[in-house]
Parts: structure tokens; sequence; C-alpha cells
């Protein structure tokens, strides 16, 4: 999606409040001996109160309303009656859908305790999702984002998830610009223009380079030796810094 208006803008700010206050409220109401199921349903509580919906749902009959992921699994885990337990790393990704505009967020936390690689893990991501934010400007190639991306995982003597990126969003839960790498591109030759509307989210692991389907046929995970982090926001280019629509307390 292209911005034209202010309206238009408003709109789109309005769902990233929307996801970014689940996030927030997903995060702390995590309990021991809760399960998934659980922890989705007060995302949907909150989600539905604003009038808005589950673009996962909504778009592809995901069977929840956010999708929950817990240690070696790294994206659209499937809520249900997995328990989440102390130390847990976990991964709350929302997107709604409000009034026609769409926006997209994620975060990954350890649940209740503090490992130092992890916590480094996680700190190395959330740093790449600012850096690759502050290289989104109008005539830019969005290979930027995965070299920053990769650069930081590298320094951090990380990996970079391949098979999982960013992308557009607006009017869609997925729509152009598609894939956008997590890695540089070399190939990769589009460009940024002003008022384009995207994610940015950052998959970086402890060792794995590639998430695999599980039989649920949505689960995407590792190897259960390995940990990811994610973390996204839905960005509006500009002439001037990026508009993040999904910004939060927390990152």
């Amino acid at each position: 999606m292209t911005i034209k208006t202010q309206q238009e803008l408003e709109l789109l700010k309005k769902a990233g409040r929307v996801v970014a206050e689940t996030i927030e409220l997903m995060i702390k109401s995590v309990e021991v001996g809760m399960t998934t199921a659980e922890l989705d349903f007060i995302g949907r509580k909150n989600i539905e109160r604003h009038g808005a919906r589950s673009a996962p749902e909504l778009t592809y009959g995901f069977p929840g309303a956010t999708c929950i992921s817990v240690n070696e699994e790294v994206a659209h885990g499937l809520p249900g009656d997995r328990i989440l337990r102390k130390g847990d790393l976990i991964n709350i990704d929302v997107s709604c859908e409000l009034n026609g505009f769409y926006a997209d967020s994620g975060a990954s936390f350890q649940f209740d305790e503090t490992d130092p690689k992890l916590a480094m893990l996680m700190e190395t991501t959330k740093k790449s999702l600012k850096e690759s934010i502050k290289k989104c400007r109008p005539g830019k190639r969005f290979n930027l984002i995965g070299q920053t991306i990769e650069d930081h995982a590298r320094r951090a003597g990380f990996s970079v998830i391949e098979n999982l990126g960013s992308h557009g969003v607006g009017r869609a839960l997925h729509e152009q610009p598609e894939f956008i790498a997590g890695f540089y591109d070399p190939q990769d030759r589009r460009t940024m223009h002003e008022g384009q509307v995207f994610t940015i989210e950052p998959f970086i692991s402890t060792g794995a380079r590639q998430a695999i389907e599980l039989d649920d046929k949505w689960t995407l995970a590792t190897s259960k030796k390995f940990r990811t982090a994610q973390y996204e926001h839905t960005i509006v280019v500009t002439k001037n810094s990026p508009i993040i629509i999904t910004a939060n307390a927390l990152f």
C-alpha cells in the first residue's frame, strides 16, 4: 500500500494502535501454567473490543486470533494446549484489520527468567530492527534492510532465518512488496518510495538458517536445540524519518 492522504494514515495508525496494545497486554498477562490458547483468548478479546478483526484468521482461516510461538517454534505458532513455563522464549505476533486497514507487529521475550545468551539474541534482534528502520527512505534499496539485519546477526555470532522475511501491508495482510529478505540479496534492486507501507521483521537465531513447517501445516520451527527471536513493526516511508505505525512501550 502507498499512503496518499492524511485520512488513510490516521486509519492505518488506529489499526497499529490496536496491534501494539494487544501485544503489550498479552506479554503482561502471561502466567505459569497458562496455555497458549488461553493467552490467545486474551488477545482476541482486546482486538474485538476495538471493533477490529484478527488478520490471519480473516485472511487465511488461521485457527487462532494471534500467532504464539514457543522455544524452537519460530513463527505462526498455533494457540492450543501447550503450557507456558518459566524460561520459555515466547514470540507473540499480532496483526489486525480495522476499517479496511491492516497493521502487523511481533515481539519475543523470555518468560520470568533471563538467560544471558537469549538476552543477547533478543537485544541483537531489536537493534537490527531499529537500525533497519533508520535506513528506510524514498529511493533506498530494500536490500539495505537485509544487509543491516545480517550484519547485526553476524557480529553477535548469530544466524538469520533465510526463508522468512518482511512484506508489504496496509490494505491486506500481505501485499507488494513481497518477500523482503532478512539477509543481503544483491539481486534485489527494488527501491522504496514515499508513502509505502511494509513491515520489517528480522528473525535472528542461535544457529538455524531455515524454519520448517510442522505437521499442523501452520507452525514454522527449527531443531529444538536452536532459539530464534523476532521483532516486527509496520512502517510508512516518508521524506524524513519513517513513521512506526505499531510503536509501543516495549520495543
